[in-house]
Order: C-alpha cells, then structure tokens, then sequence
C-alpha cells in the first residue's frame, strides 16, 4: 500500500468522471450537473459546455475538435469552433445500454463502451459491447461480451486498446487491426471469472477488483480505479498488483497527467447512486504523484 497524500483539485461535484490530462490543463465532467468542466493554473474551474443527456468519455480529434460522449441517448457529440454541439455519431440501435467511457485515437478514431444494461434501473447483468466510431461519424461494434467495458487506454504504438471490465474481475486487451477493427480478447490482468451470474452485486462481491477508470504508465502498466475497495491499483500485464493509492471514499476514475505526467488524478465519491449523487455535492477530484509517468492516450 502507498499512504501518500492527497489533493483536492475540484470539489463540490455531484459524480466526477472522465479525467483527461489535455493541452495542460485538467478536464473530467460531471454527471448529474451534466457538464464538462477544466482547472485552470489557478485551480479555477471552468465550465465547457452542458451535455444534456448526461456527459462521459472525452476525447479529441486531430484538428483538435472535442468529443464527448452523450450516455443516455447513446450518442457522441462532437464541440465545433464556435463552441457549439453537434451530433458525431449515433450509436443507439449499436448498445443495449448508456454509452459510456470513451478514448480517441491519435488519428481519430474512437472506441466507445456501453452499459450493457439498466444498471441504474436495477436490471440484471448483460454483457456489453465496444463500438469503433471513425472520423466521419459511421460507427460498428468491435468487441463483444465484455462485463460493462469502461475505462479504455491505446498504448503508445497504437496497435492495442485495453479495456477494463468492470463487473468481470479482469482487465482485456485487443490488438488494434489496420482498419481500426479489433483482434480477439485476451487477459491483460484476470482474477477469476464470474460466468453467467445475473446480479451484478454478486459478479463484484468476491472479485478482486472491480475495475472502473483506467490509465497507462511509461512502464507498461495501468491504474486501475478499484470502485469497491476504495483504491486505485497499479497492476502489471499479468496481473501482479505493484502498488495501491488508498482513498477516503469510492474510486470511479483515474488519469495520468500534470507538467511531467507523474500526477495520478482521480475522481471520488461515496457511492455511484445516481439519486444520491443528484440530490449532493459531496464529489471531487483529488490528486497524488506518482514515480512512472503517463503513457499512451488518453
């Protein structure tokens, strides 16, 4: 375990997500005043935009343009020069759920996660998908039977994505084919598998990690945002954890960034209730530095 201090970096949010380290500046959204938002040198926030149908993964195209993901009608928009929102992509009939997290590739590309069920309406466990969402707004599933992909990082190369599987003990990677498709699964990181089980609640009771953020370090590994144990881990390829951040409440994000990449960013809560964290502002964002630095995208 690593006791290292932590800071606060933003404060008095509902649900933070999100924490991408871009242009030197830290950006994350928040769900439920359903905003994107970025800290100035100051530590000033700022808001971007509003995101009605509820923002997660960001992203930015190559001329700069950003994308962010609009959850609950299953859609990425894209912001315009004039600060403007623009459908980039329609992914509803692609997802059986709230679309999700969301890393954009150096050339445009970006890979899209979903729910996969009402996780909020209390439905049973469904396995989601991945969607791949070109430059010019065509998009196609990539990646299938994945337990609630979230978190997603391209390594360095841009030949793999990792993604992790929330409500499935494990952490998968893909190769990154020519066209932008993907290769079959394997393990990057497992730790037993949950099968078939219907109830989420079960999938995560006895699971090692339950996997939400993801970022990728210069050494090869990733943090992971463990949202059960109150902890971010740093797991090698293969499993081993090296090290953990413990934190004062639930996990749900992390991201590597500052000046010379050693900040370990991450986003808390007390829980990921969607009533609860309407109705408080008890959510933050806190930060802490670490020995390797980021790698890879975000």
């Amino acid at each position: 375990m690593t006791d290292q201090a932590l800071s606060t970096v933003a404060a008095g949010m509902s649900y933070t997500e999100g924490p991408r380290w871009h242009n030197d500046q830290l950006w994350f959204v928040d769900f439920y005043t359903k905003t994107v938002n970025k800290v100035d040198d100051d530590g000033q926030i700022h808001q971007v935009c509003v995101v009605e149908g509820q923002p997660s993964g960001l992203g930015w195209l190559p001329d700069g343009r950003m994308l962010v993901v609009s959850m609950k009608d299953r859609r990425v928009l894209r912001q315009e020069a004039d600060g403007s929102l623009v459908e980039h992509a329609n992914l509803y009939d692609l997802f059986t759920g709230h679309a999700n997290d969301m890393v954009v590739a150096p050339n445009g590309n970006a890979y899209v996660g979903n729910f996969g069920f009402d996780l909020m309406g209390g439905a049973d466990h469904e396995f989601g998908n991945v969607a791949l969402v070109r430059p010019d707004g065509t998009a196609t599933v990539v990646a299938e039977h994945l337990s609630f992909p979230n978190g997603m990082v391209i390594t360095p190369d841009e030949n793999r994505l990792i993604v992790n599987e929330l409500f499935g003990n494990r952490v998968s990677q893909f190769d990154i084919l020519e066209d932008g498709t993907l290769g079959p699964r394997r393990d990057f990181a497992a730790y037993g598998d949950p099968g078939d089980e219907p109830k989420w609640e079960k999938r995560i009771a006895d699971a090692v990690i339950a996997p939400d953020g993801l970022a990728l370090d210069a050494s090869g590994a990733v943090w992971v945002a463990d949202c059960i144990h109150n902890r971010a881990a740093r797991i090698a390829e293969g499993g081993e954890i090296l090290e953990e951040v413990k934190t004062p409440m639930g996990v749900f994000a992390v991201a590597l960034g500052g000046r010379t990449g050693h900040s370990l960013f991450l986003s808390l809560a007390p829980d990921f209730d969607e009533t609860a964290r309407t109705a408080a502002r008890e959510a933050l964002v806190a930060a802490t530095e670490v020995s390797v630095p980021h790698a890879g995208t975000p």
